[in-house]
């Protein structure tokens, strides 16, 4: 057996043992450590050891001798056929101990969702406006916002997701917090749901959730890095973005992966249902392909600042220029014109918030003002203009 092979084999057995621990909540003597939280983590350093030779040096690629080739496909359909295998007993321990999921905000974006996670348990959906049509379409049940305390004590809720707008989040928060103390004095300090947000900022609602819930709540607070548009063909492969903010009253330092540290008592059962239960919904956005990723609010909002507030901007900006389609649009422009299609067929209200509740996109406006100062000043320069545009004129140099 060539070392390569035999490395992909302890990767791998290393793999499943991991797996098992995960979804069955089998904790390691030493405790919950942060590179536990994340299977990702995981992964990733045990591919990084295995991809190590025995003494810790750089990788050996096997000799090209005849026949190696195929001996080598052989064994990547061995593995291959493994990895499937854990994915079907992940996929059956997923199902076997399934969900009740509340979404509070059952606009577009939560009938989207919603639609997926009936696949793997139950869900009920709540909202001002009466979409019970819609919920009796997709086979779930529809609970009035106005009936929101039977939503949070009735209902055996193990998950609540909240859908609102960003501008609404605060306040639908407030709202939420006083059912979640009567849930508690009803069925007990440990029947909190865990509080799931799905906004396109993560800072403020990360604060808003610590401030406000009480903590016996665990909260997730996540990003689906597309919606009904850009996933109307499914998830696969699309960016889902999460950071494990609070279990069991911890509050995790919003590193999501980093060096082993030491953050719950392996012997509390409330410690191991709540990571038990974070892992089960996690787990239906990686069965449905998300690309999984692990990150703190405060990274993901300085990333989203550059990357998906810029674009929304950009959008905005050329939308408000009123372009449209010409007999002879070229490939760049059309990929124009489907950037203002996109991005204004979101409501204002989003585009607010990625700008309202994001810190760092007052310095992504100030930067695209100045990189457009720059490239027309080097138009004017180049043209001999020597003042500025007046009243749509231009004064060239003599």
């Amino acid at each position: 057996m060539t070392p390569m092979v035999h490395r992909l084999i302890l990767f791998l057995s290393m793999m499943m043992k991991y797996q098992c621990d995960a979804f069955f909540s089998i904790p390691s003597r030493s405790g919950f450590k942060r590179s536990e939280i994340s299977s990702n983590a995981k992964y990733t350093t045990l591919l990084s050891a295995a991809q190590s030779t025995g003494d810790g040096g750089p990788t050996e690629f096997p000799s090209a001798s005849a026949g190696k080739l195929e001996e080598l496909k052989q064994e990547e359909r061995r593995l291959a056929s493994m990895l499937a295998t854990i994915r079907r007993q992940k996929l059956a321990v997923l199902k076997a101990r399934p969900l009740t999921i509340g979404i509070i905000g059952f606009g577009r974006f939560g009938q989207f969702i919603a639609k997926s996670f009936a696949k793997y348990g139950s869900v009920i959906g709540s909202s001002r406006t009466d979409y019970t049509h819609v919920t009796n379409e997709i086979g779930i049940k529809f609970v009035p916002l106005s009936a929101l305390e039977s939503l949070v004590v009735d209902e055996d809720l193990d998950v609540i997701v909240i859908a609102v707008s960003i501008v609404s989040f605060e306040e639908t928060v407030k709202e939420l917090v006083p059912h979640l103390q009567k849930r508690m004095e009803v069925k007990g300090r440990d029947s909190c749901p865990l509080i799931v947000d799905v906004a396109s900022v993560k800072e403020h609602p990360r604060k808003i959730l610590l401030e406000n819930l009480p903590e016996e709540c665990d909260i997730c607070c996540t990003h689906p890095m597309f919606g009904p548009d850009s996933a109307a063909r499914g998830w696969d492969g699309l960016t889902f973005v999460y950071e494990k903010t609070r279990i069991n009253k911890i509050i995790l330092d919003g590193v999501a992966e980093g060096p082993s540290t030491n953050y719950f008592d392996n012997d509390d059962i409330t410690t191991i249902e709540g990571m038990d239960r974070v892992e089960r919904f996690l787990s239906i956005w990686e069965e449905e392909g998300c690309r999984m990723i692990p990150m703190s609010c405060r990274d993901h909002d300085a990333f989203a600042a550059n990357s998906q507030f810029i674009t929304h901007l950009v959008g905005r900006i050329l939308g408000a220029q009123g372009l449209s389609s010409t007999p002879i649009d070229t490939k760049g422009f059309q990929s124009v014109l489907k950037l203002i299609e996109n991005t204004n067929a979101d409501s204002f209200d989003l585009f607010f918030g990625l700008y309202k509740f994001n810190k760092n996109s007052g310095y992504t406006i100030g930067s695209l003002r100045g990189a457009l100062d720059d490239v027309v000043g080097e138009l004017l320069r180049r043209d001999g203009v020597v003042g500025v545009f007046d009243n749509g004129n231009r004064r060239k140099s003599d």
